[in-house]
């Protein structure tokens, strides 16, 4: 039975359990960011070359994204998901033996290739229910993802700074492997809505996002606020690292737990948009992201009412980060509902592209302006995004006025 088409029956434990996958796979991507001090100091590197590895994860989920994802629409999902899961575990392998920084780098590079099960996963769900649920849905997948990301650097930072930073590396690999097994007794047997050929699914995200002007905006309000997210946490293990704090890493991953209020806001983001709306739910994340900014660059200042600062602004940016995913997906999955995995292609190659520019402009951003230069980056490409929110609705307002004018009348 297509996946559109599943009757709305699909029992809450799966959803929960599809949750926890989202988390785990997720968080591979994420975990190198606590110990990015730590592999400088082992492979006797500088901290912006060691920063490299988080890019470069990025990178490779940007790139599993518009290469891998489309399968979602033409694979069954269980074998592709536990594939692809199966083959993140050897490249976590790989990473947690590697001798040197370039082979680290490239082993990152190849697991965020395969790291992108949620991105499978999300499209999956959202066909398992009835379209008046599909925002709580997403709301509750995009917790389990939060919780990856938020678990996945207090994981790395604690592991890492009591065994070294190879630890999280080699027990997220067995983690994977164990997942995998799991997933394939539980996700469910759909049949692909597509029968198209690979070269013609990954020229669809292409096609669509030039059709769609609401996957178009979509793609930029979450290429903004991730690349501002990104430059944040990217440059925190920096700064808690660094003169001001003189902390290691294990703090860094202490900090990741203050964003957990983010796991809790999204499935109230989710009802939100499928009440009023995705517009109404991305207008405050945006804001929420800038006024993150002004709480952030009291971080700077050092001691405990830094510490402080920073861990109130990185929880409203989570917060606001993740509520914006919510009513984003929520939008584009109302687009095509025989297209999902090839929508959310476009839409996440665009979000990790930008996530990707903010790690590299955030670490040149701290080298050069230090603190205040990285949340100055935060407000400026969430503030990007809310000029064009802006001007889609007073565009969208116009166009609604000149429809309301009668044929062959003039104002």
């Amino acid at each position: 039975m297509p996946a559109s088409c599943a009757p709305p029956t699909t029992p809450r434990w799966v959803i929960l359990v599809l949750a926890l996958a989202c988390g785990v796979g997720v968080s591979t991507i994420y975990f190198p960011q606590a110990i990015s001090s730590l592999v400088a100091a082992d492979l006797n590197v500088t901290a912006g070359s060691a920063a490299l590895v988080v890019t470069a994860a990025q990178l490779g989920y940007a790139a599993g994204i518009f290469l891998i994802v489309p399968l979602g629409d033409r694979l069954p999902p269980r074998r592709l998901i536990v594939t692809l899961l199966a083959l993140t575990a050897l490249g976590l392998l790989a990473a947690g033996t590697a001798p040197t920084l370039p082979v680290l780098v490239a082993a990152s590079a190849v697991t965020g290739v395969t790291t992108v099960v949620p991105q499978i996963i999300i499209p999956m769900a959202a066909g398992l229910v009835p379209a008046d649920r599909r925002g709580a849905v997403t709301g509750t997948l995009l917790s389990g993802l939060i919780g990856g990301i938020l678990l996945a650097r207090t994981f790395s930072g604690t592991l890492g700074a009591w065994l070294g930073w190879r630890a999280p590396y080699l027990v997220a690999s067995a983690a994977l492997l164990a997942l995998a097994a799991a997933l394939s007794r539980v996700v469910p047997a759909t049949t692909p809505p597509s029968r198209e050929r690979y070269r013609e699914l990954i020229a669809a995200p292409v096609r669509l996002w030039r059709e769609e002007p609401d996957l178009r905006r979509s793609c930029l309000y979450q290429a903004m606020v991730f690349a501002g997210f990104s430059a944040a946490w990217t440059t925190l293990t920096l700064l808690v690292t660094g003169p001001a704090y003189g902390r290691g890493a294990q703090a860094v991953g202490v900090l990741g737990l203050v964003g957990a209020a983010s796991m809790f806001c999204t499935p109230f983001a989710g009802r939100a948009a499928d009440r009023t709306g995705s517009d109404a739910v991305s207008l405050c994340s945006l804001l929420g992201v800038i006024g993150s900014a002004g709480v952030l660059t009291l971080g700077g200042t050092g001691g405990a009412a830094g510490l402080v600062a920073l861990a109130g602004g990185m929880v409203l940016l989570d917060v606001a980060a993740q509520c914006g995913q919510v009513a984003n997906q929520a939008r584009i999955f109302s687009l095509r509902p025989q297209a999902r995995a090839r929508v959310n292609t476009a839409y996440m190659t665009c979000a990790f592209l930008g996530g990707s520019a903010g790690s590299w402009l955030g670490v040149r951003a701290y080298g050069w302006l230090g603190w205040p230069g990285v949340t100055g980056l935060v407000a400026l490409s969430a503030s990007v995004a809310l000029v064009r929110h802006a001007t889609w609705d007073r565009g969208r307002t116009a166009n609604a006025a000149e429809e309301a004018v009668p044929t062959g009348l003039t104002r």
